[in-house]
C-alpha cells in the first residue's frame, strides 16, 4: 500500500506559525527542535463537509502530550482552531480533507538537546491535504495483508505511548518490514508478547470462539486512538458485544474478522495476517456493520470550521 500524489495538492498553503506559504516554499529552521530531536506532538485531524470530527478531542490530546514533554508554552485551543480555519480557507477545503498538526518545542538557539536552548517559543505546523481514506485504494475487495513486526512497542515503564510524539523510528522500521514482505501494514506487539497496534493503527478482532465478541488492545503499549474510541461508543450505543483485554496473535489468527482503525485510514478490513486468511478471508458483518455506523457518525457530527 503506497499513497500517491494528488493533483490537487499541488499548489497547497501550509500554516507554520500563522504564516501561509506554498508548500514549494515553505521550511522549518534547522534549529527547530523536531529536526533536531523529533522534539514534537502531532495530531491527524479529518474534515467532512467543513466540520472537523472530534477536534476538541484531539486538542486535548496534542495539549497533553506537549505537557508530558514539558512545553513552556502551549497554544490554545482557541488559537490553534484559528489557525487550522485559516489554512482551510487558504486552500478552499471543504470534505476529502486529511490535517496534520505538528507542535514542537521550537527553535534552539544552538543545537543541543537540552530544551533550555528553546527560547523562542513552539512552532505549529497546520498541514491540509486533499486526501480521501488511505487504505481505501489497497484493500479494493481483497483487503488488508498485514505482517507481524519483529519490532516490540514501548511500554510505559521505557516510553508512555500516551505521549503523541513526532518520534515514529519504531513505526517506520515495522513498516519497512512490512514493505519487504509485500505486507501493507505491520503488526506490533508489546514486551509480554501480546497485541500492541499496527505501524500505523489499532487493531480489532472478532472473536473466533463462542458468541462472536469485538475485542481490542488495551491501552498499555499503544496510543489513545480517537477513532478506537468511537468504535468502542458504538458498540456501547447499538448494542454490539465488546471487550478489551490483553490479546494473543493465536486469538488474532483465529478470529472472524479484523480490521483496523484511524483518522487517516478509518475503519480497513483485514483479510490476511502473516500469510493466513482471517475467517473466510472476506469482510465480516461485524465489521461491515460499524464502518456503516462510523461513516453516519462523521456524517453529522464534529465542529464547523468551513461554511
Amino acid at each position: 500500500m503506497l499513497q500517491t500524489f494528488n493533483e490537487k495538492n499541488r499548489n497547497l498553503f501550509v500554516n507554520i506559525n500563522g504564516t501561509l506559504i506554498h508548500r514549494d516554499q515553505a521550511g522549518i529552521s534547522p534549529f527547530d527542535s523536531a529536526v533536531q530531536g523529533g522534539d514534537a506532538v502531532w495530531e491527524g485531524l479529518r474534515l467532512y463537509n467543513g466540520r472537523i470530527f472530534r477536534l476538541t478531542e484531539h486538542l486535548d490530546r496534542l495539549r497533553s502530550s506537549a505537557l508530558a514533554l514539558a512545553f513552556q508554552h502551549i497554544p490554545s485551543h482557541a488559537e490553534i482552531t484559528e489557525q487550522i480555519r485559516r489554512t482551510l480557507e487558504a486552500n478552499q477545503m471543504r470534505d476529502g480533507v486529511h490535517i496534520r498538526l505538528t507542535l514542537t518545542r521550537g527553535v534552539k538557539i544552538t543545537s543541543g538537546m537540552d530544551p533550555r536552548l528553546n527560547q523562542s517559543g513552539p512552532t505549529l505546523i497546520v498541514l491540509a491535504e486533499h486526501k480521501a481514506p488511505v487504505y481505501d485504494t489497497a484493500m479494493g475487495e481483497h483487503g488488508l495483508s498485514l505482517i507481524t513486526s519483529s519490532v516490540r512497542r514501548f511500554p510505559p515503564d521505557c516510553l508512555d505511548p500516551k505521549i503523541h510524539h513526532c518520534n515514529l523510528i519504531q513505526s517506520i522500521l515495522a513498516k519497512i518490514e512490512a514493505n519487504n514482505a509485500g505486507a501493507d501494514d505491520a503488526i506490533m506487539l508489546d514486551k509480554q508478547g501480546f497485541l500492541a497496534e499496527t505501524n500505523a493503527t489499532h487493531v480489532f478482532i472478532v472473536s473466533g470462539e463462542g458468541e462472536p465478541v469485538l475485542l481490542t488492545s488495551r491501552l498499555v503499549a499503544c496510543p489513545e486512538g480517537l477513532t478506537r474510541a468511537a468504535v468502542l461508543e458504538l458498540c456501547r450505543a447499538h448494542g454490539i458485544a465488546h471487550d478489551v483485554r490483553d490479546l494473543s496473535m493465536t486469538e488474532v489468527y483465529r478470529a472472524r474478522e479484523c480490521f483496523t482503525t484511524g483518522t487517516m485510514g478509518e475503519l480497513a478490513w483485514v483479510s490476511k495476517i502473516d500469510g493466513r486468511p482471517i475467517g473466510d478471508g472476506t469482510q465480516g458483518p461485524v465489521t461491515r456493520r460499524l464502518a456503516g455506523l462510523y461513516r453516519a457518525l462523521t456524517a453529522v457530527s464534529g465542529e464547523p470550521l468551513v461554511e
